[in-house]
């Protein structure tokens, strides 16, 4: 269902987006604020697809929720808690799963890289021997305080204190740098080895709400890396890049900075200030 479509059901409800994202925030159960707010990311030209991964949702859900919208308006969104019968996991169970979420799968006796509802379900099985659902794994997830985050690396090998006393040198460096490239039209450009590699994947991650998604990242060793020689320019965004076969040495590194003065030549006579990370 296009974008279109879901503005014509907003304009017969006498409704906008910001009306959509203001009952996302008020609405009075977590079900009702999942479905606002799948209406709102629809309407915002995210796909039902898009709309179901990142709430952990059917596709057909999303399509169901937004029909029933067109048709019924907002009271078809609404959410009555029934009593229904008691949850599969006791309280305890449920602490032992929210335990077990927080670190890696490994630790639980499962050798996977992360969790997600078939592992939980593989948990469950395993610990409790009992069977549940896609939904029921998700909605556990969520009901322990859990959301889905694109997650960054943490960097094993950084040193956070070296780093930001770099940083804070650099920028003063920089800016008189820069200075001084506007008085003799100089062209700055960073350069360094660039390198293709298998790494920790960013996938979706289940984290406590208002906790950082981290993956662990370590560098590959050279024999699994396909490197390059490239230099870029921040201020005109011009790149240029050179294929290194086997290791960097003197020779190689001459060859790429000839390579890069003379693409420039042509359109840029004036003097070339190169940055060398850890040269």
């Amino acid at each position: 269902m296009g974008v279109k479509e879901i503005r014509r059901f907003l304009d017969r409800w006498q409704l906008d987006a910001g009306d959509l994202r203001t009952r996302m925030y008020r609405a009075p159960t977590p079900r009702e604020r999942e479905r606002w707010h799948a209406l709102w990311l629809s309407v915002q030209g995210w796909s039902a697809s898009a709309v179901a991964e990142a709430l952990g949702r059917d596709s057909h859900t999303i399509g169901r929720w937004v029909t029933a919208f067109g048709e019924g308006g907002p009271g078809a969104l609404s959410f009555e808690q029934s009593g229904g019968p008691p949850p599969a996991l006791d309280g305890e169970r449920q602490a032992e799963l929210k335990a077990a979420v927080q670190e890696l799968p490994v630790r639980a006796g499962i050798d996977l890289a992360n969790w997600n509802w078939k592992v939980v379900r593989r948990f469950v099985q395993e610990r409790f021997h009992l069977s549940l659902s896609r939904g029921s794994c998700l909605n556990y997830l969520r009901r322990l305080g859990f959301v889905l985050k694109r997650p960054k690396k943490r960097l094993l090998k950084a040193d956070e204190a070296k780093r930001e006393a770099f940083r804070e040198a650099f920028v003063v460096a920089y800016a008189a740098l820069l200075a001084e490239a506007q008085q003799t039209e100089a062209k700055i450009f960073f350069a360094d080895e660039a390198h293709f590699r298998a790494d920790a994947g960013l996938r979706g991650k289940w984290v406590l709400k208002g906790e950082p998604a981290l993956v662990d990242s370590t560098s590959p060793r050279w024999g699994e890396k396909a490197s390059y020689y490239s230099a870029v320019c921040l201020e005109t965004g011009e790149v240029e890049l050179m294929e290194l076969e086997g290791n960097s040495n003197a020779e190689t590194s001459t060859a790429f900075l000839r390579q890069l003065r003379r693409q420039l030549r042509e359109k840029h006579a004036g003097p070339l200030t190169v940055i060398w990370d850890n040269a």
